[in-house]
């Protein structure tokens, strides 16, 4: 008989991720562990005076918890993520207009990315949640750079009006942080010291 693969003999929990992104399933597919995915169907809105790290963290935990009357014997993934620009959090853009004056305001800057990052155990009730920075610098760009770039990713759902994994690269100096995927909404190496302290072992 074909020997069972090591992750299965080892696997204590299933794993879902809290998301419908395209984005993060692919991220999460880098592991190869097999998971589901659920819609966590969540506002999304901060709350007044509420921090980029704080924000991020409680709609993490909050994507996860959403999930767990469906899903009450699973390990949960949460994430979220904004961008900050000159401190200000700059959300999804939504149109082109929008996209135009967030990349704008990043030529030359340095901008940070937050991440938030939850693991839920639905069993015991337990979460796990850390915010992952990263630092995006910006390169001066100018007006038509701007409008050809959006005009050929259209990046409307991506918080910064970018998307690193595709043509956005060419709008950088430098990229700086723990985890590259942290950018794209998964930080993996995070979450693979999470999954360990849950029992599973991605290796």
């Amino acid at each position: 008989m074909p020997s069972i693969p090591s992750q299965v003999q080892t696997m204590t929990q299933p794993l879902l991720l809290a998301s419908t992104s395209p984005f993060r399933k692919a991220l999460l597919d880098k592991f190869q562990y097999p998971f589901e995915t659920a819609n966590p169907n969540t506002d999304e809105s901060s709350f007044s005076g509420e921090s980029a790290e704080a924000l991020v963290q409680r709609l993490a935990e909050q994507k996860a918890k959403a999930c767990e009357n469906n899903y009450p014997e699973h390990l949960i993934i949460g994430s979220d993520q904004v961008c900050v620009i000159n401190g200000k959090i700059i959300g999804k853009p939504h149109t082109v207009e929008n996209a135009c004056l967030q990349l704008k305001a990043a030529s030359g800057q340095i901008v940070t990315f937050y991440t938030g990052l939850c693991l839920y155990n639905a069993k015991t009730g337990q979460s796990d949640v850390i915010c992952e920075p990263f630092h995006v610098h910006f390169r001066q760009l100018t007006e038509q750079e701007i409008k050809r770039y959006i005009e050929r990713e259209m990046p409307l759902y991506c918080a910064g009006s970018f998307m690193c994994e595709g043509l956005g690269i060419a709008l950088f100096n430098k990229l700086e942080g723990r985890d590259p995927n942290t950018l794209i909404g998964l930080p993996l190496i995070a979450l693979r010291e999470m999954l360990e302290k849950q029992g599973i072992h991605i290796l």
